[in-house]
């Protein structure tokens, strides 16, 4: 979980109403591919340099080349993509939901602790945007082909965490659950690939525990 460094209690409302670029994430990466010759410092596991071509086309486009399909997670550019896409809508929900709580304020004073942790949420957002970028950018650099977690799982439960986000009643409550989709995102973005499973643990454990608690949004101002 990120740390604020804000010395602003109200720098929270500011950063939280921040407007995107005009151009999304996907556009402005698709521009910049071309010029992204470097790889992450970990070690990724792609083909080998001897791996027939057709055995890399086989691994890029999700089957194996006796054409049995597979589905690992990363395993294409499309499917690193598609986390990057899950990645920004969790960045927007969790966008909406800090100003819906600022909003549900209506002028009373917020607590001390409830302002940090706005800080460290609007923190949290910025640093999801920033993975998907990389992940946008670097798509290519990212491919994996036996990373050993299936596709339909990260992406069932990235979709599941945007879900609780948007609809947990005390946004606190989604802070843990915040925080594995930024091990995810960050482990993915650093290249440690090793740590993807860890995280989708702990997205997966986040999401059982927000089921036992009832939806329901602050009221609104």
């Amino acid at each position: 979980m990120a740390t604020s460094s804000h010395s602003n209690p109200d720098r929270a409302s500011d950063e939280a109403n921040t407007t995107p670029p005009s151009n999304t994430p996907r556009q402005q990466a698709a521009s910049s591919l071309p010029n992204q010759p470097s790889t992450p410092d970990a070690t990724v596991t792609t083909a080998a340099a001897g791996t027939p071509p057709v055995a890399q086309q086989a691994g890029a486009t999700g089957f194996d080349v006796a054409g049995t399909t597979r589905a690992n997670a990363l395993s294409n550019m499309q499917y690193v993509v598609d986390l990057a896409d899950s990645v920004v809508c969790i960045a927007d929900d969790l966008h909406e939901r800090i100003l819906l709580e600022i909003a549900s304020y209506n002028g009373r004073t917020m607590p001390d602790a409830q302002k940090a942790l706005m800080r460290t949420l609007t923190d949290d957002e910025l640093l999801l945007r920033q993975y998907a970028h990389a992940l946008y950018a670097n798509a290519a650099t990212f491919v994996v082909y036996d990373l050993g977690e299936p596709q339909h799982r990260l992406m069932a439960l990235t979709a599941e965490a945007a879900e609780k986000i948007r609809r947990i009643g005390i946004i606190g409550e989604a802070a843990g659950l915040v925080g594995g989709i930024l091990l995810l995102a960050g482990s993915i973005a650093r290249g440690q690939f090793s740590q993807v499973g860890a995280a989708l643990e702990k997205i997966q454990v986040h999401n059982a525990a927000l089921k036992t608690l009832k939806p329901g949004l602050p009221p609104k101002a």
